[in-house]
Order: C-alpha cells, then structure tokens, then sequence
C-alpha cells in the first residue's frame, strides 16, 4: 500500500465534500446555515492540513504522477482562503435569491479539489484531471440561478468554449505523447533536452498554448469572458474571478517551466502575441463600457495581459513576479466583485457604473474600501496593485524585452482612466438618492478584509514577494 499520508489534504476535502453532501440532504435548514458552516469549517481544516505538512523540498510521488513542492502548497493554502473569503460574500447574495440550495455550496468543494489536483499534476494525465473537475464544477455554478435566461446563456456560452478549450488542450497533450511517448512532466522535459524538437512537437505546443488562453480568457480567445461575467450570478463571477486564476497559473507553470522549458523561445513568441493583445484590447474595449461587471470583465482580459509578462521573461524571477501579481490579483478582482454584491439592495444588482453615484456621501467607509480596490488594480501606489505591476514589468526588462515593458506601463496609463472614473463617480457625482446601505455583518467583514489586504500588502509587500520567490527555488 502507498503512503497516502502526502494526498491527506485532497483525501479529507473530498470526504467532508461527501459528508456536507449527506447532511444538507437529511437537513431540514431551510437558511442552510449547517451547510455553509460545515463547508467554511472543511475549508480551514484542510488549510491547517496543508501548512502543517508544507514542504521545504521538492519531490514526486505516486509513480511520479503527483508533486509536492513550494509552489503547489503555496497555491493551495491561497486558493482555500480566498474560497473561504469568496463564501463570505456569497451566502448573503445566494440568500436572497432562488438560487440557497446545498449544491453551491458542494460545488464550490469540488472545485477547490479540482484546484489543489491541478497544481499538484506532475504528469499530463493529473494536469487534466485536475482541469476537468475545477471546469465541470465552475459551468454548474454559473447556471445555478436557472431562473434567470442571463446565467443559462453564461452557462452555455461557458461551458462551449470551455469544452472547446480542454479540447485544444487534450489534443496537444495527444500530440506530445504521439512525439514523446511520454506523460509525465518531467520525461517530456528530458526528452525534448536530448532530441532535436520537430514540427509535431512545435504543433502540439501552439493547442496547449490556445487552450490556455482560452482558459486564462486571453485574447484573441476572450470572446467568452464579458458574457459570462455579466451573465452570472455575482456571487459565482467573483470566485471564477479569483481562486481559480491562481490554479491556471499552477497549470502553465507545470506545463510551460517543467515540461517545455527547452522549447522557450516557441511559446515565448506566441505568449507575447498573446500578452499584448490582451493589454491592448482589454483596456482600450473598457474605456468604452457602462456596465460595471463588464467594465470589470474587461479589465480582467488586460491583467491577463500583465500577468502573462513574468511568464515570457522564462526564468524564476519572472514567474514569481507573476505568482505574486496573480495572488494581489485574485484578492483585488474578489473585493471588487465583493463590493457589488455589498451594494446590492435584495434583488436589485448594481448593473451601471452611474448606480455608485455619490456612494462616498452615503457610506464614506464603503466608498472608501471599493475605491481602495479600484485604485489598487489601477496600479496606484501605496496600494498593492502598483507592486504587482512593478514586479512584472522589472522581469520583463531583465530578460531583454524593453519595448514590452514600455508597452504595458503605456497600456497601465489608458487603464488609469476607466478606474478613477468609478472612483471619481463615488465621490463627486451627486446621489440619486439618499438611502443608507445596510449589509450583514458578514459582508461588512469580507469587504474589510479585502480593502485592508491591498492596503497592508501595498506597504508592505516584501513577504509575499519572498514566498512567491521560494516557490520557484528549484527552477
């Protein structure tokens, strides 16, 4: 029998998964309040799991199938806080509509297991695993709110081009086996190492590389981002958000350092082609928006853009600048996400960025917090935001690509503009009404949390700079 005592975090979050399953069935919690408090109290326990056997060394395990290392507990202790984090604002949003059953709450389970399959994936066979149990998990969440015909079309436009996706992305994998007749990470990297790369190998990158994109939401393939954002419960938009951004950075790593690191100057062309689209097209298309989750979308394509330039500075610097942009952006994107489920009045959503008018005269601390947010992925300093971008563009400079950075520090300046108009509306512009905002306690801590996380990690960001940075000691 194999030691199972390194799979206990996965092992324990899958049966709590079952036994919430089990209890919300038999329970007769109509507010599910059981449920949620099992699931938050599942997600801290498997947290405590992982810290207590964070490893110090990298090595692989199962037949070289699974791989505990830095990096992947790293991801992992990130994406169940944020999850627990997500799960604050989502339970005062999900109680005032159709959509309180314990199914969500199982879902958002599964999907943290899928997250913690797919950063571990040290073969290609686990790395899609992984994958497919984190999508199937996240299309059943968006199409939660069956009531409504914008989730059903989210659901539909997510889960085609996400199933388009794993397709790309299964097929390059095929095509990688078909060269190499290898699975695991590491034989493909020694193979391509010691042989000279061919055309079929170049081919099979080119699908994984589209397949990413689409997953990351990356343009040319960001067709399904804005629909979906604004589509979807509020609530499911800001956990697809955040968490599993930071597992899809785990999974490029795991494929692009570990796996095709010898074919670097291939996907380095084609993550540049891809960067810069993003940074262009994302900011340039949210100038022009008016619907705040669209605005939001938007902005979400041109991070990509700047999370993608520590990937093509191929060294370890440039991927734990971008470990450390996509974490600050994972907290962000929640916490503005957060702030619209906070400002939302029983069922009426905030849909217009003119629906925040004069919020600042309203609730000065709200106002306040979500400005902080705002600010923050507008790269302002003292926030965090500004390190994050200033981590990524120094990575970029370092490996030689100077009209790149200038690039994105011109794109950061268009940015600048749809940003401060959300805040220069909050602050400035006259309410339409002078209605206080009254919100659960629990939202009222998510909030705070998030706005005081990009304030303290904006003055002092050198700890989780040193983490990212001891998460890529073996590259």
């Amino acid at each position: 029998m194999p030691n199972l005592i390194h799979l206990s975090p996965e092992i324990f979050l899958l049966c709590a998964a079952c036994v919430v399953l089990l209890v919300d069935v038999f329970s007769n919690d109509f507010d599910r309040k059981l449920t949620y408090k099992l699931t938050q109290l599942s997600l801290l326990a498997t947290a405590i799991i992982v810290i207590s056997q964070f490893p110090t060394v990298q090595y692989y395990l199962y037949d070289r199938h699974f791989v505990l290392d830095p990096m992947a507990a790293t991801i992992k202790v990130s994406v169940l806080l944020l999850t627990m984090l997500a799960l604050l604002y989502a339970r005062p949003y999900i109680m005032q509509r159709r959509i309180l059953r314990g199914e969500y709450f199982i879902l958002y389970l599964f999907a943290v297991l899928g997250m913690m399959v797919l950063v571990s994936g040290a073969s290609m066979l686990t790395l899609y695993l992984g994958l497919e149990l984190l999508s199937l998990s996240l299309y059943a969440l968006v199409a939660m709110q069956r009531h409504s015909t914008l989730a059903a079309e989210a659901a539909v436009k997510y889960f085609v081009m996400g199933a388009i996706a794993s397709g790309f992305i299964l097929y390059g994998v095929s095509l990688v086996y078909g060269v190499t007749a290898k699975i695991h990470m590491t034989d493909i990297a020694e193979f391509i190492a010691i042989n000279e790369s061919n055309l079929t190998l170049r081919f099979a990158l080119v699908f994984i590389v589209v397949g990413l994109a689409f997953k990351f939401g990356a343009v040319p393939f960001q067709m399904w981002v804005p629909d979906v954002y604004h589509g979807a419960p509020t609530s499911a938009t800001a956990f697809i958000a955040s968490a599993p951004k930071i597992a899809a950075f785990g999974f490029a790593i795991r494929i692009f350092a570990y796996g095709f690191q010898g074919l670097l100057a291939d996907w380095q062309g084609l993550l540049i082609i891809v960067a810069v689209l993003s940074m262009v097209v994302g900011n340039l298309v949210a100038l022009a928006q008016t619907n705040i989750k669209r605005l939001l979308a938007y902005s979400a394509i041109a991070h990509v853009g700047y999370f993608l330039l520590g990937l093509i500075a191929g060294n370890g610097q440039g991927y734990s600048a971008s470990f450390f942009y996509i974490i600050t952006y994972a907290i962000m994107s929640l916490g503005g996400f957060g702030c619209l489920i906070y400002l939302t009045k029983g069922t009426q959503e905030v849909e217009q960025i003119n629906d925040l008018k004069g919020l600042g005269q309203r609730n000065p601390w709200a106002g306040l917090l979500i400005s902080f947010l705002f600010l923050s992925m507008a790269g302002l300093p003292p926030f965090v935001g500004f390190w994050a971008k200033f981590e990524v563009i120094d990575a970029v400079l370092n490996a030689g690509f100077v009209w790149l950075a200038l690039v994105a520090a011109f794109m950061s300046i268009i940015g600048l503009f749809y940003y401060l108009r959300v805040v220069k509306v909050i602050f400035f512009d006259a309410p339409d009404n002078d209605s206080r905002i009254r919100a659960e306690r629990g939202l009222r801590l998510a909030l705070g949390l998030s706005g005081t996380a990009v304030i303290v990690l904006g003055f002092f960001p050198s700890q989780l700079i040193e983490i990212c940075q001891k998460a890529f000691q073996y590259l």
